[in-house]
């Protein structure tokens, strides 16, 4: 934690004594030292998009390269051989619709997970708020959303789908995927830093999380009112259905969402404190 001065001045008139005490309670955050350090953040990202790509033949390409591949195996495998319901849309434009969403949460999710072991030489040696190297990594991820969804454009151009006033809102939930991201990595770049198991479990994570996640098929193929409910307590449900709802319509996910909202609070808030308690020792465990 940052010390905060305290200036006692001796009974004897003679030199004042400064004690340096650590703040405490909600204080003991300090989120007004991102605002200080914004630029910090931004240069960060800058270099976790240029290490990403860095010697890559095809560069930036990669992050439209993948979901596309990614789009063209589902399309063979879960709508062809498996037959798997797409409502009314053609399915890679269904497959597509869900795959930026997860994979932008996924790939922030991963990095900033990652991130503090990874800025080691950074943690060891200058002070800065740590809080800036998880949210640089997760902000990086925005970037290959966007190529991505340049590519989604096109389909929609191809298959002669127009577009909503619902697109309005996409911004929303690309926010509620970054803030989800950055919420669970709280907890798990901290961790990492102390258990170097969570480097292995998190891909593993990730690839259960996939296939639970409405991504090759819809929420409504669960019709157990039961169930149905259930599912909706996964946190990326509402945010895939959200950008879903933006970009080809269909049911606005209203419970999904709520649900998506009150679990990422609730581990935000939760992650900002245990992130600052722990950060006092991730220049002596890295």
């Amino acid at each position: 934690m940052v010390p905060q001065p305290k200036t006692l001045i001796a009974k004897n008139g003679t030199t004042p004594t400064v004690f340096l005490r650590p703040s405490h309670g909600w204080a003991a955050l300090n989120l007004r030292d991102l605002w200080q350090y914004r630029e910090l953040v931004y240069f960060l990202s800058w270099r976790d998009i240029k290490v990403r790509y860095k010697q890559a033949v095809l560069g930036a390409t990669w992050a439209i390269i993948q979901p596309l591949m990614m789009m063209v195996v589902f399309t063979f495998i879960f709508s062809r051989w498996a037959n798997l319901p797409s409502g009314n849309l053609p399915y890679p434009i269904f497959n597509y619709s869900g795959l930026m969403p997860w994979l932008l949460f996924s790939s922030a999710l991963s990095r900033a997970s990652m991130s503090l072991v990874g800025s080691s030489n950074l943690l060891t040696k200058v002070y800065f708020p740590r809080l800036a190297i998880p949210l640089a990594s997760v902000m990086a991820a925005v970037v290959d959303f966007g190529f991505s969804l340049l590519v989604f454009f096109g389909l929609m151009i191809y298959y002669q789908i127009p577009l909503t006033w619902n697109i309005l809102a996409l911004p929303v939930f690309v926010l509620l995927a970054v803030l989800l991201a950055f919420s669970i990595s709280l907890w798990l770049s901290a961790l990492n830093v102390m258990y170097r198991d969570v480097q292995h479990m998190v891909p593993f994570l990730i690839n259960i999380w996939f296939y639970i996640s409405p991504i090759a098929y819809g929420s409504e193929i669960i019709t157990s009112p039961t169930w149905q409910f259930i599912y909706q307590f996964n946190p990326i449900v509402g945010i895939i259905d959200g950008v879903r709802w933006t970009l080809v319509g269909g049911a606005f996910p209203g419970t999904s969402l709520l649900i998506t909202l009150a679990f990422m609070l609730l581990v935000l808030v939760g992650g900002l404190f245990y992130f600052r308690r722990m950060e006092k020792i991730f220049a002596d465990m890295v």
